[in-house]
C-alpha cells in the first residue's frame, strides 16, 4: 500500500500551518480574538473560495455581498425599549443578563474584498443567531449555531471550529453518550458534540437563506414571527438550549 499521496497532503509546513490553527481554534472558547483571527487566516484558502461561490450562486445572498450591507452598532438601552418578545428586546434581554457586549466583533476599518465582508457579516449577526436558533450562548450551544452557517454556505472558520470540537472530543472523551449520564458528563463526550453539530446542520438546511437578512432591520418584529418566517424551529430546552439557563428564562419572561 502507498502512503505517498497522504504525505504529499500532510507536509511539514502544512502540518506547522494546521497545528497553528488548530491552537487558534482550541482557545477561541476563552478569548474570541483567536477565532477571529482564525477566519481572518483562512480568507484566501480554498473553503473560502467554495464559501464565497455558495453565496454567489445564490441571489439573495449574492445581492449582499454586492451590496455589502453593514448596518448600524447594536444600542443596547434602544434594544430594551424594543417592543416585549421582539428579536431585538429578547437579544438585549440576554445578552444584559450574561453582561455581554453585543458589539462584540471585529470591526475592520476597511473591507476589501468579499472574504473579509463574509467574515465581518458572520460575526455581527452571531450573537442574533444564537437568539434566533436557541442555542446557547456559551460553550454548550457554540458549536450548534455556527453549524446552521456551516449548512448554509460552508464558511471556513466556523466548519474549522466544527472540526476541532470533534477531534478534540475524540481525543478526550472516555465514556459512550448515554441519557442515563449527568448534564456534566454527557458534554464530555463525543456524542455529544456530534449531535449538537448535527442538530445545527439539520437547522440550518431548514431555514432560509439568513445570510440574505438584515436582521439589524428586523429587531423590532416579534421572534416568534420572525422564526417562522425563516423557517427556524429553536432549540428550547436541554442542555445546549439558552432557554434552559433559569436566569435568561427569567429576563425574558
Amino acid at each position: 500500500m502507498s502512503y505517498r499521496y497522504i504525505n504529499s497532503l500532510i507536509s511539514k509546513d502544512k502540518l506547522a500551518q494546521f497545528l497553528e490553527l488548530v491552537d487558534m481554534a482550541a482557545g477561541s472558547g476563552k478569548d474570541p480574538s483567536n477565532a477571529f483571527d482564525l477566519s481572518e487566516r483562512l480568507h484566501a484558502s480554498n473553503p473560502m473560495k467554495a464559501c464565497i461561490k455558495r453565496l454567489q450562486n445564490n441571489p439573495a445572498t449574492a445581492k449582499m455581498l454586492e451590496e455589502r450591507y453593514i448596518g448600524p452598532l447594536y444600542d443596547l438601552p434602544a434594544l430594551l425599549q424594543m417592543p416585549k418578545y421582539s428579536l431585538g428586546w429578547t437579544f438585549g434581554k440576554v445578552v444584559e443578563k450574561l453582561s455581554y457586549d453585543p458589539n462584540f466583533y471585529r470591526k475592520p476599518e476597511t473591507i476589501n474584498n468579499d472574504a473579509e465582508y463574509i467574515t465581518y457579516r458572520v460575526y455581527k449577526t452571531h450573537d442574533l443567531h444564537h437568539i434566533l436558533t436557541g442555542f446557547s450562548l456559551d460553550s454548550l450551544g457554540e458549536l450548534g449555531v455556527i453549524s446552521v452557517s456551516v449548512a448554509q454556505f460552508g464558511y471556513p472558520g466556523f466548519m474549522f471550529l466544527d472540526l476541532v470540537g470533534l477531534l478534540t472530543k475524540f481525543f478526550i472523551a472516555d465514556q459512550a453518550y448515554s441519557e442515563e449520564l449527568s448534564d456534566e458528563e454527557r458534554v464530555k463526550t463525543l456524542g455529544y458534540t456530534f449531535g449538537l453539530i448535527s442538530n445545527g446542520i439539520e437547522m440550518g438546511h431548514a431555514a432560509k437563506p439568513l445570510f440574505a437578512i438584515k436582521l439589524e432591520e428586523q429587531l423590532e418584529r416579534p421572534l416568534e414571527e420572525l422564526r417562522r418566517e425563516l423557517n427556524i424551529i429553536p432549540v428550547t430546552e436541554g442542555i445546549y438550549s439558552w432557554y434552559s439557563d433559569p436566569q435568561l428564562k427569567e429576563a425574558i419572561a
